[in-house]
């Protein structure tokens, strides 16, 4: 027989499960979080959590839901601003402050498997709902910049984001560069930014 949780204790499981799954997906990965140590939180038998979610991989989308907002956040002051070589730079420093301040998205966007199993159990159309909070406004500015004869026009917007966030390979791969990691990152932005302008 089906437990019947009343609203108020929905919304704590709910809460419960996303922060655990936050901390569990950001710390160990998708495919080594058990049910197990997703529902003993908040409290529940592993059959009760299909009651909340249909999946682990549809609750992975809710905590990308859930945090798109803060991410995208962050990348609205360069966003604000005219599309110049200042701006982009600023806006590849917010992409890597990402990558080192946030350990969910450091891990969705160095373990591509991952993203690639929510892909397959929720669906692309589902996973489309982080895309206006985070990369459509990107796309857009870049999109914006072409077209005012800023940006070189012979690249796709997807294309130049993709140039973009290859600073994310530098942050992940600090260790490889030393005492001239610093140094190395800021020149490497500047150039790209300087590569992306007409």
């Amino acid at each position: 027989m089906a437990v019947a949780f009343r609203p108020d204790e929905k919304d704590r499981i709910v809460r419960v499960l996303v922060e655990t799954a936050e901390r569990l997906f950001a710390t160990q990965g998708l495919k080594k979080t058990s049910l197990d140590e997703l529902v003993q939180p908040a409290g529940i038998a592993k059959g009760s959590f299909y009651a909340f979610f249909d999946s682990k991989e549809s609750l992975y989308l809710e905590v990308m839901l859930r945090r798109a907002p803060q991410v995208g956040a962050g990348l609205t002051e360069a966003l604000a601003g005219p599309v110049d070589e200042e701006n982009l730079v600023g806006l590849m420093r917010a992409i890597t402050d990402v990558l080192v301040d946030d350990p969910f998205y450091r891990r969705l966007l160095t373990h591509a498997d991952e993203l690639a199993a929510v892909t397959r159990r929720v669906g692309s159309e589902q996973l489309e709902r982080v895309t206006p909070q985070i990369v459509r406004p990107v796309l857009d500015y870049l999109a914006a910049g072409q077209r005012a004869g800023v940006l070189v026009d012979d690249i796709t917007p997807a294309a130049l984001l993709g140039v973009m966030r290859s600073v994310g390979l530098l942050v992940m791969n600090r260790d490889r560069f030393g005492a001239e990691y610093d140094e190395v990152l800021d020149a490497t932005i500047r150039t790209l930014a300087r590569g992306m302008l007409r």
